[in-house]
């Protein structure tokens, strides 16, 4: 596995996040993965722009791990792309630090695969609605990578799921993230 950047955007990943936590916490057992948690290291939404570019320079890959909120990403990893992500480090004349690295979204989704479809209860698929991160990867010169996906993250008891399904989706989606990771 070669060195791996994982930028964690989860508001409360500890009491919030059943699976995003059993993913980072796989993760974590890994050497050559750096989590950046960034709602432990900025809570107050002060992204350290040079910190964050000297990880990303550092990593042969980089993913983000996030929750779908939305449609799209936790407000705090957007912050944190309009800040890293500057001219003249990620993109323009002389913007090429990212150029050639691999990047993955890994996310958890709370609705079924089923509410993901033209048509479907949310109309689009995830990979219409993830375009965006797919064009930053493009624009910075990262080679995208297919997501790193799961449905029906959510767990809220007697309500939505059950917690050992979540937690099975979540390991599995560890397992597959990992696995990917390993044959970069």
């Amino acid at each position: 596995m070669k060195k791996t950047v994982v930028i964690v955007a989860h508001p409360n990943i500890e009491k919030g996040s059943l699976a995003n936590k059993i993913i980072v916490d796989a993760l974590l057992r890994e050497e050559m993965i750096e989590i950046r948690d960034l709602s432990i290291l900025y809570p107050d939404f002060v992204i350290d722009v040079a910190a964050e570019q000297h990880a990303l320079m550092q990593a042969d890959t980089v993913v983000f791990q996030f929750p779908f909120y939305w449609y799209s990403t936790p407000a705090i990893l957007k912050q944190w792309q309009d800040q890293v992500l500057s001219y003249g480090f990620a993109y323009g004349n002389e913007g090429d630090k990212l150029k050639g690295k691999m990047f993955i979204a890994s996310l958890t989704i709370g609705g079924p695969l089923d509410a993901y479809k033209e048509g479907g209860y949310n109309n689009f698929t995830i990979e219409s609605l993830l375009t965006p991160l797919e064009q930053m990867a493009n624009l910075t010169k990262m080679q995208y990578l297919p997501p790193v996906k799961s449905y029906s993250m959510v767990y809220i008891p007697n309500v939505y799921n059950e917690k050992h399904e979540v937690q099975e989706r979540a390991l599995s989606h560890a397992n597959e993230l990992l696995s990917r990771l390993k044959q970069q």
